[in-house]
């Protein structure tokens, strides 16, 4: 298989709302069903060839579209692969989302949004249209920054979400809820409300997420892997992994590690 990857940093003044673009090339693909995995991003996707086409599963309407959004989640999304795909995928802060799309990333939980309904239905034309990678990013960044509107997030859930993402989801709710000085439910119902995911759920995406960067990066005894992502031992690592990626480690690593295992591309920003 042959494939391409550009990776942007988005405009200064929206890259506290996205953290990159990653745009692909894939040619000869033999990987029939990708599993979009759980992560700290609402994602959007812009396809530059054929349309997306997500299967019906783990809760997830089937759907081919140019363009979509999608919400944060705690299952797999199955996406049919063509053998040529062209894009862009944006990672979206959970916490700007308000401010980029004029909807919360609660409402967005665990769905799968078309770009026509937040007026973006031409952007994967205009992209398409542009010469190079360069040129592409420039769009979303004309783009993005002109949407972008001022929205106030609780201090108290961005200090929460930031202290999460730094310790690998290895963090008590009840220790968080404390140091703000919130009841455990209030910090609950809060969270929810900016992230989209209650703060335990995000804790094991942040752990999942972790665990699937190292994975990535060569790291593949399952037992160590486990005790330095937070699980009490593999078989709870197992366990979670099929959960939330709908399949075992070991089968993850067979069918879509080979595909995923570019540094760059794929770095933990934290």
């Amino acid at each position: 298989m042959s494939v391409e990857w550009a990776v942007g940093r988005p405009h200064p003044a929206v890259r506290h709302l996205v953290a990159r673009y990653v745009g692909y090339t894939q040619e000869s693909v033999t990987l029939e069903v990708h599993r979009g995995l759980p992560s700290r991003y609402v994602t959007m996707i812009i396809s530059l060839a054929e349309p997306i086409r997500l299967l019906e599963a783990a809760g997830f309407g089937a759907l081919s579209t140019q363009g979509m959004v999608g919400g944060m989640h705690v299952g797999p999304a199955l996406i049919a692969q063509d053998r040529f795909q062209s894009g862009i995928h944006l990672e979206l802060n959970p916490l700007g989302v308000r401010a980029l799309l004029g909807v919360s990333a609660a409402s967005l939980a665990g769905q799968v949004v078309e770009l026509e309904q937040f007026a973006l239905g031409s952007l994967p034309d205009r992209l398409r249209s542009a010469p190079d990678w360069a040129s592409r990013f420039s769009i979303l960044d004309t783009v993005l920054t002109a949407s972008a509107a001022s929205v106030d997030v609780p201090r108290e859930v961005g200090w929460a979400w930031r202290s999460m993402i730094g310790a690998g989801g290895q963090l008590r709710v009840a220790s968080l809820a404390d140091e703000i000085g919130w009841s455990r439910r209030h910090f609950g119902e809060r969270f929810r409300a900016e992230v989209g995911l209650s703060p335990k759920q995000a804790a094991r995406v942040l752990r999942f997420e972790r665990a699937a960067w190292k994975l990535r990066g060569g790291q593949l005894d399952l037992a160590s892997l486990a005790v330095e992502c937070g699980y009490y031992d593999q078989a709870h690592l197992s366990n979670e992994w099929r959960a939330l990626a709908g399949c075992s480690p070991r089968t993850w690593i067979l069918e879509e590690l080979p595909f995923l295992q570019d540094s760059d591309v794929f770095a933990l920003d934290t």
